[in-house]
């Protein structure tokens, strides 16, 4: 069995077997490999298979849309892809003919991933975070803040005022049922807010703003960088650059605790009539740059470890506290009306109220490697692996 080199990014090794014999260790150029394996398989003059070990995740997009890519490759090539038949399994097999179309349909297979995770369509699975969701009074405000958005501001636009000016809010509706033999009538109180409450999810939907466009509260942080870790040799990787770059992250901080204060909001996309993502900006608490000097060795070292795709390489950091994101949007109703790249909510009534709002100064005790879409028990995401920082000044 003959072992052909390839790139890391990937995780996945290739195996060429023919008639079930064994090949000479192959070397570590794409070329020469190539010729090795062909000698040895005009030698045998059998069928011949290549494994690759692909990850689960990014299967899909060897097999492609409706089986596109999969059928692509096996016909212009005359091979047979062989998928896992289970999630636990990740060896992709490759069987054909000719060596030649084997090494050719392996490196299609490699041109296809490397597109995949470029894209968006391979989606982040981890980032470096800065927990703020550990201050439970940050906590709390950011609850008032949704509830506040989610009800005033519907009965705020209602409209809906008796004769009095009062809103119908505080009334109730008599209704009056004749019963047409004895002429019997009965008298039922329905309190306006059951009526109402069709009327205030239309006015949210409207201004295109629900529940699942807000963080959680408890998962509130800062981003430093995202990140695509689809396998657990590429997670444990990221959690050693973690701690190996620890003691840096120390010498930027100054070996001192390190605070930043919330105040106002501002829309990353779009405008406050057309809102895609609202965020609370971030300071630093003493404005010596400490807090972005320590982030920059993290984004520095993990854009040279290849973990991070090209284009969030190029990006600058700008740390920002995220409390509302269409991306985040759960409601099919509000799909069927718009298209999810025109998507977008009506956040002036939230600025008129919260423009200026003063969150707060809280200190920043830990940085994260967090993973998406899990959570621990409290409520925050997983941590893979975690630095802690200065919470004391140290003696002298």
């Amino acid at each position: 069995m003959c072992q052909i080199n390839s790139s890391p990014e990937f995780n996945y090794t290739e195996k060429l077997e023919v008639d079930d014999s064994v090949c000479l260790q192959s070397s570590s150029s794409t070329e020469s490999t190539k010729e090795e394996l062909v000698t040895e398989a005009n030698v045998k003059d059998g069928k011949c298979s290549i494994t690759m070990e692909v990850d689960t995740p990014l299967v899909r997009f060897v097999k492609g849309k409706g089986g596109s890519v999969q059928k692509q490759i096996e016909e212009e090539l005359q091979v047979k892809l062989i998928f896992p038949s289970s999630k636990e399994e990740t060896s992709l097999v490759i069987e054909g003919n000719k060596v030649e179309n084997l090494t050719k349909a392996s490196e299609r297979i490699k041109q296809v991933l490397e597109e995949a995770v470029q894209s968006r369509m391979l989606d982040y699975s981890h980032f470096i975070s800065l927990p703020l969701a550990v201050h439970s009074d940050l906590v709390q405000k950011l609850v008032k803040f949704q509830s506040t958005i989610l009800g005033e501001i519907a009965e705020g636009d209602s409209g809906e005022t008796d004769d009095s000016g009062d809103e119908l809010e505080s009334q109730s509706i008599s209704v009056q049922l004749e019963v047409e033999e004895k002429k019997d009538q009965v008298r039922v109180e329905i309190a306006e807010r059951v009526v109402g409450s069709g009327s205030k999810s239309r006015i949210l939907s409207d201004l295109g703003i629900d529940k699942s466009i807000f963080i959680k509260p408890k998962t509130f942080h800062l981003t430093v960088l995202m990140l695509k870790l689809w396998n657990k040799d590429r997670v444990a990787t990221a959690s050693d650059i973690l701690q190996r770059i620890s003691s840096k992250v120390m010498d930027a901080l100054e070996n001192r605790p390190i605070s930043i204060k919330l105040k106002g909001l501002t829309c990353m996309k779009g405008s406050p009539a057309k809102a895609r993502v609202l965020y609370a900006p971030v300071f630093e608490v003493g404005e010596e740059g400490r807090l972005v000097r320590a982030c920059q060795v993290i984004r520095d070292a993990f854009v040279e470890s290849g973990l991070v795709v090209d284009k969030d390489a190029q990006q600058t950091l700008k740390l920002h506290a995220t409390l509302m994101n269409v991306r985040h949007r759960k409601s099919d109703e509000f799909w069927s009306e718009r298209k999810r790249w025109n998507d977008s909510f009506d956040a002036r009534r939230i600025f008129d109220e919260y423009g200026s709002e003063e969150w707060g100064e809280y200190p920043i005790s830990e940085i994260h490697l967090s993973q998406r879409f899990k959570f621990d028990e409290s409520g925050y995401y997983h941590c893979c692996s975690s630095i802690t920082l200065p919470a004391t000044m140290p003696t002298i």
